[in-house]
């Protein structure tokens, strides 16, 4: 809340009629740019939980705003926000990318962004009554505060208070022409949306025109899928269902696909005008009056009150009856309904101080846990979820629920649990989270949750990183196929061009790949199965598999998909043992060795080399001609083709094509297929093609193979 420490807000004078869109800091004080010395005065573990709480809620907020997949529940976002705002007011340090500074989220690449033409608030939040209370004293006194300043103005002692949902969907802003529809944005960061246009333009009732046929207009609704229709395309779509109806919304809204939207039975609920170039308002109530003339869609749910207690006993009986709507509202908004007021007021930099959010607690029920299913993800992660006796929250009935990781069991109090009552709470997702036992109970080893020792889908033994258990076996288990493949042949790796993740995904399904060995098998006729596949498209990838045989050791062992080993980890194990099996023979403790190489890495290279499925497919591999070539001994000083541009054209005696790039991309050249302005070498062979005469007439330096093969040399 944007007050200072005795409660008072500050004013804005009469006649300021611009007060609704000015900003003013909530925070008592400016955010700090700078390693301050007000910072370096604090205790070290205040400013290192600041700075993580700062990290957290900007990712929790990029999370929210923009990809509309959030990681956590409103109520720890909450928790984690006050504890910042707390630390900030107690301390009088703002950082400089603190999340108190800011509205909203950044805007998703991929969609036009859009200005909004006035500022989007968000709303401060109360839970209680007695915060409510507190909120609304406030506004009486910023109220009786002006009235003395100013007897000679009409301004009423009390405000009218306007209730209306709080509805748990996207933010949308609808801009309308002379009468016609001529943009839809998201929220976006509260100045500068997403444009959304084509896809809220499916929305049935979204008007492309209204009545007002002359100026502009901004009208803010809220977009959202009712959970009937959530339900049921949960029920369609069993392999991937939505997570709430939040999500269900931002993804119709966020896609190129617009059929999606009729699919999800996305509506949109209006309840503002943030912008009129020929119009004002005295009242909120005439807004929403203004709204349905333009035949903008309006919840019937609005009610005025004038006496505040009434509106307290309004929202408290309404808590409990919220689970009965097809709509995801997570509280109510309480706003004043005298424009005049609302300017009085005024804003803090993120928040109006004429509106408030009394949002609800969580959903919570009992339930029995009967069980945990492991389940290994694309990414080898195996996670755990819970097998519930099927109960009723909020409208859905729940069977499941995530459990996250083995720490989050042990942390909930829940290793004990099988079999006995748990607590379970939703807020808006469809598959709720556990919050702990629902019962004291003496530990019991026939009720402890045991992890699995073994990968439930391939059965290697799985490894613990952290929180997380992870299968090893990037090679053949069936979850992590088709992403490890996709791994395997990308440009980094293998360089596999054509093998797509879709095309990995077909070969899985279909049973032609069960390792990635399995590439190096495949036949013409077993391509040409698949959709869209022709017998050049598919020669072509077979050429592609074929080439990829014989890759520099670095990019082999990164093609591997080892736990924590990325490219630079892989360069410096291919230099420092040259060649692949003396990487996979290589200790725990010569390892450690290398640098940038610690323990933990270590660890995951030795548990992968060990794991007998693994084993297996590497010999399947060697088998069928896959060839990492050593790397090249390191030379003193830049090599002569290090960073240049190299083209190859003609056959080569001494090697294969495919070598002399792997030779050339060791030494630190970048091996292109086409000439171009920005070619520095053409390496010229037997017959070489259209090439030569393209390099000829752009004046770049060729290469005989004799020449070429002296650089090698030198």
């Amino acid at each position: 809340m944007a007050s200072d420490t005795t409660g008072r807000w500050d004013v804005l004078p009469s006649g300021k009629q611009g007060s609704l869109f000015e900003f003013s800091n909530p925070a008592e004080g400016k955010p700090s740019t700078r390693d301050s010395s007000a910072e370096r005065a604090l205790p070290p573990e205040v400013l290192a939980r600041m700075r993580e709480l700062v990290e957290l809620l900007n990712r929790y907020n990029y999370e929210y705003y923009t990809l509309g997949e959030p990681s956590v529940s409103d109520e720890e976002y909450d928790r984690l926000y006050d504890e910042l705002v707390a630390l900030e007011k107690e301390t009088g340090v703002i950082l400089p990318d603190s999340p108190t500074q800011k509205v909203g989220g950044p805007i998703l690449e991929g969609f036009p962004p859009h200005r909004h033409k006035n500022p989007l608030w968000s709303l401060d939040k109360v839970t209680s009554a007695a915060e409510f209370r507190d909120w609304y004293d406030r506004v009486l006194r910023a109220i009786a505060a002006y009235r003395a300043e100013h007897p000679e103005e009409d301004i009423p002692e009390r405000p009218t208070l306007v209730l209306e949902y709080k509805f748990d969907g996207l933010t949308v802003v609808l801009t309308y022409e002379d009468g016609l529809l001529t943009a839809a944005a998201t929220r976006g960061d509260g100045t500068v949306g997403e444009m959304v246009l084509e896809t809220v333009k499916v929305i049935p009732s979204v008007p492309l025109s209204i009545p007002e046929k002359e100026g502009t207009f901004e009208f803010q609704g809220e977009a959202i899928m009712p959970l009937s229709a959530l339900a049921r395309y949960n029920e369609e779509h069993p392999e991937k269902p939505l997570k709430n109806a939040r999500n269900g919304v931002a993804g119709a809204l966020r896609n190129y696909d617009t059929t999606e939207v009729r699919k999800r039975q996305i509506d949109i609920y209006f309840y503002h005008v943030n912008y009129a170039s020929r119009r004002t308002f005295r009242r909120h109530t005439e807004m929403l009056d203004f709204l349905q003339a333009m035949r903008l869609k309006v919840h019937p749910y609005h009610k005025v009150f004038t006496d505040v207690e009434e509106l307290i006993r309004e929202v408290e009986a309404f808590a409990p009856k919220r689970a009965e709507l097809d709509i995801d509202i997570d509280g109510m908004v309480i706003k004043i309904d005298e424009i005049r007021l609302r300017e009085i007021l005024g804003t803090t930099a993120k928040y109006p101080r004429w509106a408030i959010a009394w949002k609800f607690p969580a959903l919570e029920v009992v339930t029995r846990l009967v069980g945990v299913e492991w389940r290994v993800g694309r990414t080898g992660v195996v996670t755990p979820t819970a097998v519930l006796e099927p109960v009723p929250v909020g409208g859905v009935i729940v069977r499941h629920a995530t459990l996250n990781n083995v720490e989050d069991i042990e942390r909930k109090g829940l290793t004990f649990a099988l079999g006995r009552k748990v607590r379970l709470k939703r807020s808006g997702d469809v598959i709720p989270m556990i919050l702990g036992p629902a019962e004291d109970t003496p530990p019991d080893e026939e009720h402890r949750i045991r992890p699995p020792e073994r990968c439930p889908a391939c059965g290697a033994l799985l490894e613990r990183d952290g929180p997380f258990l992870y299968c090893p076996n990037t090679l053949s288990c069936p979850p992590q196929l088709a992403r490890q493949i996709v791994h395997y042949a990308s440009r980094e790796a293998m360089d596999i061009e054509g093998l797509s993740e879709k095309t990995a995904e077909l070969l899985v399904e279909r049973g032609l790949v069960r390792t990635v060995a399995d590439l190096y098998t495949l036949r013409e006729e077993d391509l040409l199965t698949l959709p869209l596949f022709k017998e050049r498209k598919a020669r072509k990838l077979l050429a592609a598999i074929e080439a990829s045989k014989r890759r520099p050791l670095s990019r082999f062992l990164y093609a591997l998909g080892i736990h924590n080993v990325g490219r630079e980890t892989a360069r410096v194990l291919a230099k420092r043992f040259r060649t692949f099996d003396a990487v996979r023979r290589a200790t725990f403790e010569e390892l450690l060795e290398v640098p940038g190489v610690g323990e933990v890495i270590a660890e995951s290279i030795v548990s992968y080399f060990r794991e007998p499925h693994v084993q297996e497919v590497l010999a399947r591999l060697a088998e069928l001609g896959v060839e990492p070539l050593p790397e090249a001994e390191e030379t003193h000083g830049p090599h002569p083709l290090a960073g240049k541009t190299v083209v190859i054209t003609g056959t080569l005696s001494s090697m294969t094509r495919e070598e002399a790039k792997a030779r050339l991309e060791a030494l630190g050249a970048h091996v292109t297929d086409s000439v171009s302005r920005k070619t520095d070498y053409l390496i010229v062979g037997a017959n070489p093609g259209s090439k030569l005469a393209k390099a000829e007439a752009y004046g770049i330096p060729r290469l005989t193979e004799a020449e070429f093969l002296a650089l090698l040399g030198g």
